[in-house]
């Protein structure tokens, strides 16, 4: 007899604060609003109840929340180095493996976008709580 323990709902909410946290945080470093906007129509990193059952185990939401968790802190990165392409590629892979749509290659991270200190996203988190 094997004993599996389901995921909770608290790594259910985790994998969708790291989406959401990737759309405020990371991807207006490197794409503008209306790509961004295509990425949410396209549903990159969208969730529904049939993902989490994709990843109904412990273990698998672990995965699935690391491998969100490494590729957000590669993209993070000062200065993204070719060395974490192969690292990348794999946290992909399992992305794609439990159902989540991540349509991006490694190449796309490569530059930073030159205006982004003086642009402002729509999808950044606010600066205090006035504008929020």
């Amino acid at each position: 007899m094997k004993i599996v323990f389901a995921s909770t709902p608290g790594q259910e909410e985790k994998v969708e604060e790291l989406a959401r946290y990737f759309y405020s945080e990371v991807l207006p470093r490197y794409f503008k609003d209306e790509e961004i906007m295509e990425f949410e129509n396209l549903k990159v990193l969208h969730t529904t109840k049939d993902h989490f059952e994709n990843f109904s185990t412990l273990g698998d939401a672990y995965r699935v929340i690391a491998s969100l968790q490494t590729i957000i802190s590669i993209l993070e990165s000062p200065k993204i180095s070719e060395k974490y392409h192969s690292l990348f590629r794999k946290n992909v892979r399992t992305l794609t493996e439990f159902g989540l749509y991540f349509p991006f290659q490694f190449h796309q991270f490569l530059n930073v976008r030159h205006d982004n200190e003086d642009y402002i996203s729509i999808y950044s988190k606010a600066a205090n709580s006035i504008l929020a």
